[in-house]
């Protein structure tokens, strides 16, 4: 099902010069957004409409974005379910139909999906952008790593995003116009971050906020580097407003600096006026006392411990993330907890 809107920031049948938040003057183009309403989107699709361009937003449900904005009236809406379709051979040749100059997949998980959309869009557009992850690098050889370091990832997300990103980049390679940007951890209002313990049990904000002890695993020194979303957005507004620059390369997207546990621990008890009072245990011991799931979900990001280099999408991209990772964090909790309390 398709809404059709018109962007009125655009003329009609005119190509204009507008001026984008990246500081760049960028040509007006259509762009298609595939995952258009989830966590990157909903801020990424008001960047892209205020900045002059004409939006297809994709989703495979009619649902909202997570915060609302005026520029989604000037959105065409698509509703297309990805993985029916591509079972079916018909996603890609949906997609192409759409005539976006760009196209940004942000719900792209697998080598074959990768392909298929590449196969129906091959000289049909103009920028191709792809949304990785930093999890592709596996567990750090150093802090911090730029997007040279080592393709060693683990776990079923990693490995697959990897091999996207291989395929897209031997794509661009033979000329197809793929981007790829590696986000950390993406946060924003509307869900959960992670927490000081590494998992997602909002939990552990509420018993900060109480004064109660908080258990960390082993010496709390792992690393996050939490990401807002809209700076997630903003790094994908830049690359399409520099093709050159972003074609046939990946950028890590993240926090100019990831922030250790206990750090975090400490921060987020201020924002209630409390000291933190952290304990401290080690791995075998501290899995005990939490689900397995959540031990799960900590175990990946204490094994990962990111610190991951902006240094190349800064200078390429000129992208400059408005938030620090305790910021980040700090603007979720806070959506949280007005919605709880």
């Amino acid at each position: 099902m398709v809404a059709r809107r018109a962007n009125p920031l655009v003329t009609p049948g005119k190509l204009r010069i507008i001026r984008g938040s990246c500081n760049r003057q960028t040509v007006s183009m259509r762009i298609v957004i595939i995952g258009a309403t989830g966590h990157i989107g909903t801020w990424l699709v008001p960047r892209l409409v205020g900045a002059g361009h004409t939006v297809t937003a994709v989703s495979r449900a009619s649902r909202q974005p997570y915060h609302e904005a005026i520029e989604w009236d000037a959105v065409e809406r698509v509703t297309l379910d990805r993985t029916a379709m591509e079972a079916d051979g018909t996603f890609g040749q949906a997609i192409a139909a759409l005539r976006g100059d760009v196209v940004v997949d942000l719900i792209c998980f697998t080598r074959s999906s990768a392909e298929h959309l590449v196969s129906a869009l091959h000289d049909r557009v103009e920028l191709f952008a792809h949304c990785g992850t930093l999890w592709v690098h596996g567990v750090p050889r150093s802090r911090p790593y730029d997007e040279t370091a080592p393709r060693e990832p683990f776990g079923e997300y990693g490995i697959r995003k990897a091999e996207i990103e291989r395929f897209l980049l031997e794509a661009a390679a033979g000329g197809f116009p793929a981007t790829i940007l590696h986000p950390g951890h993406i946060t924003g209002p509307g869900w959960a971050p992670i927490n000081p313990a590494g998992h997602l049990d909002v939990g552990v904000f509420d018993a900060l906020a109480r004064g109660d002890v908080v258990r960390l695993p082993d010496d709390g020194l792992a690393t996050l580097q939490h990401v807002h979303a809209d700076d997630v957005a903003q790094a994908f507004e830049c690359a399409i407003s520099t093709p050159g620059a972003s074609i046939g390369e990946a950028f890590h997207v993240a926090a100019d600096e990831p922030v250790t546990m206990r750090a975090y621990a400490e921060a987020a008890a201020q924002w209630f006026g409390r000291a933190a009072r952290l304990e401290y245990s080690p791995w075998d011991d501290w899995r005990t006392g939490v689900s397995e799931r959540d031990a799960a979900i900590t175990r990946d990001h204490v094994l990962h411990s990111p610190h991951a280099s902006i240094a190349k999408a800064r200078r390429r991209l000129g992208f400059a993330p408005r938030y620090t990772a305790i910021e980040a964090a700090r603007e979720a909790v806070a959506a949280l907890r007005h919605i709880r309390y």
